[in-house]
């Protein structure tokens, strides 16, 4: 038997008064993802343990089998992680979104999606500017910081202050010294840089600061396939991901065209996910696309999102002798146009039939699972 969990990020909402009290689920055509629903089984995951922020690195974290209350020590080290960081004794990273402040309010926190060869080029020259601190160019605004001596600091994420003054969410805590020095130097190094000249010229908007959050220092994982015996591989664009799969690990499949944003390649994740099963046991396809059309706040653009994923869905279930699973990791709600805490719907084929008839936040509540805990997810999807 081979294994599939398909992770809509951030797919998850709330009844849509523009959608006539529907969810995005329940509004967008998803015949695949309600076919696994229909034929499977159904309950309600919860992701996010209490007294924990409802980001993807918890959530993750939790679905793939790791107890966040002893494995998470912050976004930033997965993601080093990812991108080969090893962070020595002391050392700790952190996010370091390339954002736009604007009048004191944080305007965007992804700066117009900017490429990661603009990103690459602002950071190569603030690097000089930083001393021992360490800025390292990821894709398009998410980026790294590392801090040699750190002490770590209270930190904001950024997409959950858009359009807010960011004064109350600076660093606070051991670095915030010398996170708030570094912020200040970016400012200046950016304000007038020939990237942010281009951007304004072409009527983009420009990456006026840096914003570092959720730091950390290097974790540790058991290895997945000591956890459950089995081979496991992980697809996504996304750093964070990559992070946790090369701590457990697993192997990180690269997919050309998948963007981490709303112009990835569905298919393509899908295909390559189907191929990786000649190999490996099981496969996580992740995709970041519905999260971002949820920091949008773009119904529209999460409508489209869900429905592309679900229609590279139906390739992986075409292959035969697979137990696939389908869930987001928590909500992205367009009201918000940020992450709750709530729990999420998952379906299961190939594990017995509920009466559950589609896939949706208030289908799945009806579903023969129940409410499970996330770090007990894997061990149920895997069972006999």
């Amino acid at each position: 038997m081979k294994y599939v969990v398909i992770l809509g990020d951030g797919m998850a909402d709330e009844p849509l008064a523009e959608l006539g009290g529907r969810t995005p689920l329940e509004y967008a055509e998803i015949p695949n993802m309600d076919r696994i629903a229909r034929e499977g089984r159904c309950g309600m995951l919860r992701t996010v343990p209490g007294g924990f922020e409802p980001g993807s690195d918890v959530a993750n974290l939790s679905i793939l089998g790791y107890d966040p209350r002893t494995s998470y020590t912050g976004r930033g080290p997965l993601e080093a992680a990812s991108m080969g960081i090893d962070l020595g004794d002391g050392e700790m990273a952190y996010r370091c979104n390339l954002v736009a402040i604007r009048d004191g309010v944080m305007e965007d926190f992804n700066a117009g999606h900017i490429s990661s060869a603009e990103g690459a080029e602002l950071l190569r020259s603030l690097s000089a500017a930083l001393g021992d601190v360490r800025v390292h160019p990821g894709i398009s605004y998410r980026n790294l910081m590392t801090v040699p001596g750190a002490r770590g600091a209270v930190t904001t994420p950024p997409h959950d202050i858009v359009g807010q003054p960011v004064t109350e969410f600076l660093p606070r805590g051991g670095d915030a010294e010398l996170l708030l020095d570094c912020m200040e130097r970016a400012r200046k190094v950016f304000v007038d840089h020939p990237v942010n000249r281009r951007r304004r010229e072409d009527g983009k908007t420009a990456a006026t600061d840096i914003w570092p959050w959720s730091g950390g220092k290097k974790p540790s994982l058991a290895p997945f396939r000591e956890k459950y015996g089995l081979v496991g591989g992980v697809i996504s664009a996304v750093d964070l991901l990559g992070g946790i799969a090369r701590l457990a690990g697993m192997e990180v499949i690269h997919v050309p065209g998948a963007t981490g944003f709303i112009d990835t390649d569905y298919e393509a994740k899908a295909r390559y996910a189907v191929d990786a099963l000649d190999r490996l046991d099981f496969v996580y396809m992740h995709v970041e696309a519905p999260d971002e059309a949820g920091h949008m706040g773009s119904v529209e653009e999460k409508v489209r999102a869900i429905e592309r994923l679900d229609e590279a869905i139906g390739i992986v279930l075409d292959r035969p002798d697979t137990t696939v699973a389908v869930l987001p990791d928590h909500p992205t709600p367009i009201r918000y146009k940020t992450h709750t805490a709530d729990p999420v719907p998952f379906a299961v084929l190939g594990k017995g039939r509920d009466d559950v008839s589609a896939f949706s936040e208030r289908e799945a509540a009806k579903g023969s699972f129940g409410l499970i805990e996330a770090p007990d997810f894997l061990s149920l999807f895997f069972s006999p």
